[in-house]
């Protein structure tokens, strides 16, 4: 009772406080999941040095079976912890999707009906429908990347500043710059996907009186003056709805292709470490491991500006549904006469 008395739904953390629990489920499983993710590289360094022996006599062709049943073993430790992950940010998304709509649709049938009809159906349904959706879906994959990307990308850097500290400064040069991609979008995709709300709202409202109204404008001979008017809001939704999925999904190739500019570095002076004329004395499984390691470091940084993307879109709609999350007044004892 204490923690619904403090909740205060016209904030976010408000949320993320009361779902304590799936949330701790989620840190203790992504911790998991993230730290065994560093094993995959190493594995894979060792595996080819592994037949590189094998190839040269070094080894017998045993080895490399107990490395490949370890390798299968640790992923599918992996893998169980990121299944626990998932469920349970899903189950945190659900949690927080249906305490938004029940609070916002209180407040609804609470509204006169001079408020609701000022504020037009569109407008409601598309606030009801689809804003809650986007604001939730952008919470559960902030709560996702913090793991998946924010963690992964703390270990990668750590092993590949272990491995070489002056080619790993020197590749991650262009990671911070997908960054800045990502920063500088912000405005083109929240006005995009504002557009987009504000056109999905006007549609709604054209099919809600085209299907309530279509006798009347019949009878009237106003239909295809109503047909013209609703395929106006149709082409603007089409319009917006394009544009905003091209910031929202042509952005993140351009992202993984500024990160991965680092690679010409590690194929250069990698090869140096190989030879031994390099910073570091290297064998095939140190290269392959960095090299493995840098790859899916790009890979989730590219992932971590998608994020910000998606969070860009989730404040657009939380602004527009913040005036109603409001704890709902109780409404007033009927007054039952006596019988």
């Amino acid at each position: 009772m204490k923690r619904e008395k403090i909740f205060r739904p016209d904030r976010i953390g408000a949320y993320f406080r009361v779902e304590w629990l799936p949330l701790a489920l989620v840190t203790l499983s992504g911790l998991i999941y993230n730290i065994g993710l560093l094993a995959t590289p190493w594995f894979e360094g060792r595996l080819a040095q592994c037949l590189a022996d094998i190839l040269g006599g070094k080894a017998a062709a045993g080895k490399m079976a107990v490395l490949v049943l370890a390798y299968i073993l640790v992923t599918l430790g992996v893998q169980a912890a990121r299944f626990i992950k998932r469920f349970y940010v899903r189950r945190f998304a659900n949690n927080i999707n249906r305490r938004m709509k029940g609070i916002l649709y209180a407040n609804l049938v609470r509204q006169s009906r001079a408020a609701l009809e000022k504020e037009g159906a569109g407008e409601l349904m598309t606030k009801a429908i689809s804003d809650v959706d986007d604001c939730v879906e952008g919470m559960r994959k902030f709560t996702t990347e913090i793991f998946d990307t924010g963690v992964a990308l703390v270990g990668y850097a750590v092993m590949l500043l272990v491995y070489d500290w002056r080619l790993a400064l020197l590749s991650l040069l262009f990671t911070p710059f997908s960054y800045m991609c990502a920063a500088w979008m912000k405005k083109p995709v929240q006005r995009a996907g504002a557009a987009y709300k504000k056109a999905a709202s006007a549609l709604s409202a054209a099919t809600l009186d085209r299907a309530r109204n279509a006798v009347t404008y019949r009878i009237y001979g106003c239909e295809d003056a109503r047909v013209e008017k609703y395929e106006e809001a149709l082409n603007t939704y089409e319009k917006t709805a394009v544009r905003n999925n091209v910031w929202q999904s042509a952005l993140p190739p351009l992202y993984l292709a500024a990160s991965e500019a680092g690679v010409l570095f590690i194929l250069w002076f990698g090869a140096k470490n190989v030879l031994g004329t390099g910073w570091q004395a290297w064998d095939i499984a140190a290269f392959t491991t960095f090299l493995s390691c840098f790859t899916k470091l790009t890979v989730k940084s590219s992932k971590a500006a998608k994020l910000f993307n998606a969070v860009q879109k989730a404040e657009v709609s939380w602004k527009r549904i913040k005036p109603l999350m409001k704890l709902p007044e109780e409404p007033d004892e009927l007054a039952v006469p006596a019988p």
